[in-house]
């Protein structure tokens, strides 16, 4: 249709409207090139783009779709700014317009009554839809059509996955399971909680060795006690083990209930020498996890942060040989970032974040602007050695900064630059750690966590991602060179929010604009087309059977030519919760299927 990359719903309409031989003029006002003879008026329904040829049939019934649709002075943004909801819109302007357009609806919406700002189309609130979709026994008369009973929708069918290929699942156990003191946490529960999970057919657990409990007082003092202990009892259990290498602190996360924090001794430096942290605009400093800047600086008494992990790593890996040896260790887990994830730490609750907001770019330390420094320069634009200014706060909406509102700074020749080098330092980082930990590891499996950063993802920009160090704007792939990386060395990579469903988000939080189903796929396909191995976990408590669905319908993707499938599946989390009700069935009966199992309650 000769539409610029990041057109509007507006620009597509009228391109759908012109290509179905309809006249739009420069206003947006759109109508049939033909005169028609005026039909009944109707309750316009909700408009779904989903399709051309679906779009120009729906046209007719619609308002002018400009901003010239609405009353004067009140302006429609574009598809990105706004969410899919049913919120009120500009539903003052259609109770106006109503009354005079050619293409007016029967029923303007109520004072005060939901609209969808989609496309400035009524939509009818629940109980509205409810009464006019409820014509008792002769139906509702609305104008002059009649819509009988409709029943609700049934749930859909469950699919079966028996004789489908065998996904391992893994439970995490609690963040604290191990103290700082080397003792396991209630030990006693703990053992009949596995053997619980054991029965329902669990294959393995999940634990992190927290930096800051094993390395806690003095460099390259390791006490690793208390995971010995722990380890002793999976292995008689006959369970599997992922372990995950966490050089972040526990506590100032969503779901953190203890306190874990970095080593006492780097505290220390960071004191003397605060720019060891990620930084923000504000001068913020942000503990959780050392700045990817001082990868190659020896400012941990002597070593490189780098050289940190890697004797950290080693030490583990000599420690734990026979649990190597004998296959216990299925799986080591390398934190590369905030909670353990491949990401900047952009959106921290203990800075105010609060969700959707977009978070802030996390490079204003001196190491990072120092790189920032030479990257411009290499480039030939030493102007170009500064963050954005103009990227808005934690809590801000794309399209109320300048740099990621559409046709902002984020797609000018130096945001394109800016972006390029922010997500290149995470490249940079994960590449040293993972080539170390190859060294570390040599033989055993490795695997790495993206976070799921499905908020604004419907939006051009991307914003929360772009923070995160994504660098992934609808006309770009940010995940393809991450796959490319943990290709380089053999790793496999673990994403998060599996089970979430798009239109779940749509309801709690409309104006998140967000995506997972869409960011699941885009992610999956590109660790799938780059040939390496992909796991997943939930990214929140998860007990109910939708969720358990959405997961196995990720797991294992129907119909798929080559038969692609996760390799692994993690739940979160080991609590009391799991063990109450019916979230126990429920999870043994996921299990089963993950495993390509057969089960008999299947929902026609």
């Amino acid at each position: 249709f000769g539409l610029r990359s990041r057109a509007d719903v507006n620009e597509v309409v009228a391109a759908l409207a012109r290509h179905a031989g309809w006249v739009v003029l420069p206003d947006g006002t759109t109508f049939p090139s033909h005169p028609q003879t005026p039909r009944p008026a109707m309750l316009a329904p909700a408009i779904s783009l989903s399709s051309p040829s679906a779009a120009a049939a729906a046209l007719p019934t619609l308002l002018p779709v400009s901003s010239s649709s609405c009353a004067p002075g009140i302006a429609v943004p574009p598809l990105a700014a706004r969410p899919i909801s049913r919120r009120a819109g500009c539903a003052p302007a259609l109770r106006t317009a109503a009354a005079s357009s050619p293409f007016a609806v029967s029923r303007a919406v109520p004072e005060g009554g939901p609209a969808s700002p989609l496309l400035a189309v009524p939509v009818p609130d629940d109980e509205d839809a409810d009464a006019a979709m409820d014509g008792g026994d002769g139906g509702e008369q609305t104008g002059l059509a009649t819509r009988p009973a409709v029943a609700p929708p049934r749930p859909p069918p469950e699919r079966d996955f028996a004789g489908t290929p065998y996904v391992p699942v893994y439970v995490m156990l609690p963040l604290g399971v191990v103290s700082v003191k080397g003792e396991v946490a209630e030990a006693d529960e703990l053992v009949a909680q596995l053997r619980v999970l054991k029965a329902a057919g669990v294959d393995g657990v999940m634990v992190d060795c927290w930096w800051g409990n094993v390395e806690a007082h003095r460099p390259q003092e390791y006490n690793w006690a208390g995971y010995k202990r722990l380890f002793h009892i999976i292995r008689d259990l006959k369970l599997k083990l992922q372990v995950v290498m966490s050089f972040h602190e526990c506590g100032g996360n969503v779901g953190d209930d203890v306190s874990i924090p970095l080593p006492e001794w780097v505290i220390e430096i960071g004191k003397s020498n605060p720019d060891i942290y990620f930084t923000d605009r504000e001068g913020r400093r942000n503990t959780e996890c050392l700045s990817w800047g001082i990868d190659k600086e020896r400012v941990l008494q002597g070593r490189t942060a780098v050289e940190v992990y890697f004797d950290f790593m080693r030490s583990f890996r000599v420690e734990f040989d026979e649990y190597f040896e004998d296959g216990i260790i299925s799986e080591i887990e390398v934190g590369l970032g905030a909670c353990g994830e491949l990401r900047y730490p952009s959106y921290a609750a203990n800075h105010g974040w609060k969700y959707p907001g977009i978070g802030e770019f996390q490079c204003y330390d001196r190491y990072l602007q120092k790189n920032l420094r030479r990257a411009a320069e290499a480039r030939g634009h030493a102007m170009w050695a500064k963050s954005p200014d103009n990227a808005g706060h934690y809590n801000s909406e794309p399209n109320n900064t300048g740099f990621f509102c559409d046709g902002g700074d984020y797609d000018s020749y130096y945001g394109r630059f800016f972006l390029n080098w922010y997500a290149q330092v995470l490249l940079d980082h994960a590449d040293r750690v993972l080539m170390l930990a190859r060294l570390a590891f040599e033989g055993s499996a490795i695997a790495v966590k993206v976070s799921g950063i499905h908020w604004w993802y419907k939006t051009a920009s991307h914003a929360a991602e772009l923070t995160a160090g994504f660098y992934n704007p609808c006309n770009r792939d940010g995940y393809a060179p991450i796959a490319q990386v943990l290709k380089k060395h053999g790793a496999a990579l673990n994403f998060t929010c599996v089970e979430l469903r798009t239109m779940d988000q749509h309801e709690v939080y409309p104006e998140a604009l967000a995506d997972p189903e869409g960011l699941v796929w885009q992610v999956l396909n590109a660790a799938w087309d780059a040939g390496i191995q992909v796991a997943s976990e939930n990214a929140l408590p998860c007990y109910d059977r939708d969720g358990f669905n959405k997961t196995l319908e990720n797991a294992k993707p129907r119909n798929d030519p080559d038969g692609r499938h996760l390799f692994g599946f993690t739940y979160l989390r080991l609590c009391s919760t799991l063990f109450e009700g019916p979230n126990l069935p429920e999870f043994e009966r996921f299990v089963k299927r993950m495993h390509g199992e057969a089960v008999h309650d299947l929902r026609a």
